[in-house]
């Protein structure tokens, strides 16, 4: 029996691959596709050669279980768009497909907030233009943030019609639009040995956001859109990430998108995962937001012990933050575990130093109250705390580009 998780590189985002079955009979989910170039670079010649190891026909298609999208970041669904928009191009001119894909889970942003995809489309491009949904970043009236955000936006309706193009329905095995965990929530069979369980986001969560949009639109009529933006920038990205915990034979993997680290303790609870306050043992994590310190606390290492932390990041937006290492480095002297980075250290400090050097003069400009101090390789780098801490260093592992990053919970992949 396999169980193993494949991290690519991915630049700043998530790109992962979930291997399980057997041999002759084997399974494969896809989690995330990080952002541009990643799917031709690190996603499709992986895809390529897993389907060559199979030893199937240039015109079969690799089969493809399920394809998660955790949530609408670019980062995340910029790749799996690269790869539906090549099925649907193979569908409709009647070419073989590089895959067959038998489900796609994805929450849509319209979905979430339980609108419709032509209501906010119209509502978008009659203020903006349809480029507003396209990721220009020069449209009137929107800043740089509300442009990615609506950007996003677009390109989970985007998602949505290519999954209807090849004839699936998002989320069609939970009879529900929307994945999401609920009370007592059960592990759901996928075949070939995988279960997954919902963790995240919650229904009562997803529940209260629709109400709080409908407030929101409520009082600002006027300004539907622009409200729009500033409350998904705010509100549905640290609440709408897919959380799973997969399991086959016993072996664990929590898949965590960027959901917030309360909000992942919170959901492992709402199932009856983990007791309340109490604690989980599980052979891997895929760290929240790319090691974001703003998702993490001490209290999610301590309750959730894991024997591999995958930290997939290139150091852009600052990720992953020197705290969250510091935090790992608090943990027990006994715990035993391994660190997966995508990228060196070093290169990863490059840009983080780029990212605070960046944000630092944000704050000058608008006079903020607070302006951090010039980055100090001593006490802000990766590196230096590394050297610091020999031990920790020491369980580093990097993602190397040129073979498969495999951690095998059980028998190793063979390809």
């Amino acid at each position: 029996m396999v169980f193993s998780l494949e991290v690519r590189k991915a630049r700043a985002g998530d790109c992962l691959l979930l291997h399980y079955g057997s041999t002759d009979d084997p399974g494969l989910l896809m989690i995330d596709g990080g952002p541009a170039t990643v799917y031709d670079t690190f996603l499709r010649p992986r895809l390529e050669s897993i389907k060559a190891a199979r030893k199937l026909e240039d015109d079969e298609p690799l089969s493809v279980d399920a394809v998660m999208v955790s949530h609408i970041d670019d980062d995340h669904i910029n790749g799996i768009l690269g790869f539906t928009r090549e099925l649907v191009d193979a569908k409709r001119e009647k070419k073989p497909a590089l895959a067959r894909v038998r489900s796609f889970w994805h929450n849509t942003f319209d979905d979430i907030i339980g609108g419709s995809s032509q209501e906010l489309r119209a509502a978008v491009t009659a203020s903006f233009g349809a480029a507003s949904l396209s990721g220009d970043p020069d449209v009137d009236g929107l800043d740089e943030a509300a442009a990615k955000v609506l950007a996003s936006v677009g390109q989970g309706l985007r998602l949505r019609d290519d999954i209807r193009a090849l004839g699936l329905k998002p989320n069609a095995a939970f009879g529900h639009p929307l994945v999401m965990a609920v009370a007592g929530g059960q592990p759901q069979a996928i075949g070939k040995g995988l279960s997954l369980r919902v963790i995240g986001p919650q229904q009562v969560e997803l529940q209260n956001l629709q109400k709080q949009h409908e407030v929101f639109l409520a009082a600002h009529p006027e300004k539907r859109v622009s409200s729009l933006a500033a409350f998904t920038d705010t509100s549905v990205p640290n609440l709408s990430s897919i959380v799973v915990l997969a399991e086959v034979g016993g072996k664990t993997i929590l898949l965590t998108g960027d959901a917030r680290g309360d909000k992942v303790l919170s959901g492992l609870e709402l199932v009856g995962a983990m007791k309340p306050g109490g604690t989980i043992d599980v052979d891997v994590v895929k760290m929240p937001h790319h090691g974001s310190a703003r998702n993490m606390a001490p209290e999610f290492f301590e309750r959730i012990r894991a024997s591999h932390y995958v930290i997939s990041c290139d150091g852009g937006h600052g990720n992953p933050d020197r705290e969250t290492i510091e935090m790992m480095g608090d943990l027990p002297k006994a715990a035993t575990f391994k660190i997966h980075l995508t990228y060196p250290i070093e290169d990863i400090d490059v840009e983080r130093k780029k990212d605070w050097e960046k944000e630092q003069e944000k704050e000058r400009s608008r006079k903020a109250k607070e302006v951090r101090p010039d980055w100090s390789p001593a006490e802000h780098s990766l590196a230096a705390y590394f050297d610091s801490r020999p031990d920790l260093a020491e369980r580093v592992v990097v993602v190397d580009g040129q073979k498969p990053h495999l951690i095998d919970l059980l028998d190793p992949v063979q390809f």
